[in-house]
């Protein structure tokens, strides 16, 4: 066992968790699952697993993984962020062990881990699939960024590195789920977009990696005209990145994570922005009322 404890955030992931926990149950001391409401057995197969089960109400991913840091007595040197549709390799396991140990006290201080990306059965292996996220970082230096989409993990000194294995992202629930899930995240990121435009910085100490394609995210994607740039995105990843190779699986991931996904968060902020300017109009006219009053 690894001087690690695992941390993972679940609402009804019956279909999930089981995997997700044996797949690390040789690599953490302790499996801590804070669960934010689950009506099915999720609770009851992660406490027969082993784990520590905490409950608490769900706002967003950000707020919910930092309460779990704060308040579930974490006292191993190591934390791991793990999803319950994750899964680590028994040689992602070993190569895991192996890096803590060497980095246990110097300035690195976090790792990042890339995936092999499943949808709808498949292993994507090309396009926009490639998932990347610092996962592993110490207790007391790793938090997750404040905000309501796109959180990444921080650090609050030291650097990261990347490990060689990837992890397995393999989500065995349906389509209805992920477009359900999807439109939540959309409205996450159009408020996370407001309130980059009211001055909160995109920056973060991260893998370097990360830090460029927010950069690009931010620096170029949102300057581009809205709802052509959802176009550009899926064309860019399907053509241009090899999407098309990974078959109609890949047509339909890249459409609606490229496209479908993008355009919807497009649509919510020009919503967002019709409602301000009716808003702002209705202030207005009731300025202008007064003073007609007076």
């Amino acid at each position: 066992m690894a001087d690690l404890t695992a941390i993972i955030l679940t609402k009804n992931e019956s279909i999930n968790i089981v995997d997700c926990i044996n797949s690390i149950k040789g690599l953490a001391e302790r499996i801590v699952v804070v669960d934010s409401g689950s009506t099915d057995n999720t609770v009851e197969l992660a406490k027969e697993l082993g784990a520590d089960v905490y409950t608490h109400p769900f706002e967003f991913y950000a707020a919910q993984f930092n309460w779990a840091l704060d308040n579930t007595n974490i006292t191993t040197k190591w934390v791991l962020r793990l999803d319950a549709d994750e899964r680590f390799t028994p040689k992602l396991c070993e190569e895991a062990k192996i890096m803590m140990e060497r980095h246990a006290n110097d300035d690195v201080n976090g790792f990042t881990l890339e995936a092999w990306f499943f949808f709808m059965g498949k292993c994507l292996k090309h396009g926009g699939s490639k998932k990347r996220k610092l996962m592993i970082f110490k207790n007391g230096i790793g938090r997750i960024e404040d905000r309501k989409r796109d959180a990444h993990t921080i650090l609050s000194k030291g650097t990261s590195i990347a490990l060689k294995e990837k992890f397995l992202h393999y989500d065995f629930k349906d389509l209805s789920d992920y477009i359900g899930k999807y439109n939540l995240y959309a409205t996450r990121e159009m408020q996370d977009y407001i309130a980059y435009l009211q001055g909160a910085s995109p920056d973060i100490n991260t893998d370097r990696k990360i830090q460029k394609t927010r950069k690009m995210k931010f620096g170029l994607y949102y300057k581009m005209p809205k709802f052509i740039r959802a176009w550009m995105w899926f064309v860019y990843n399907y053509y241009f990145r090899l999407g098309f190779l990974d078959g109609k699986e890949g047509y339909i991931y890249h459409f609606l994570e490229c496209y479908w996904y993008r355009y919807l968060v497009d649509a919510k902020i020009y919503e967002y922005e019709i409602s301000k300017r009716v808003n702002d109009k209705e202030l207005l006219d009731r300025a202008f009322d007064g003073k007609a009053a007076i």
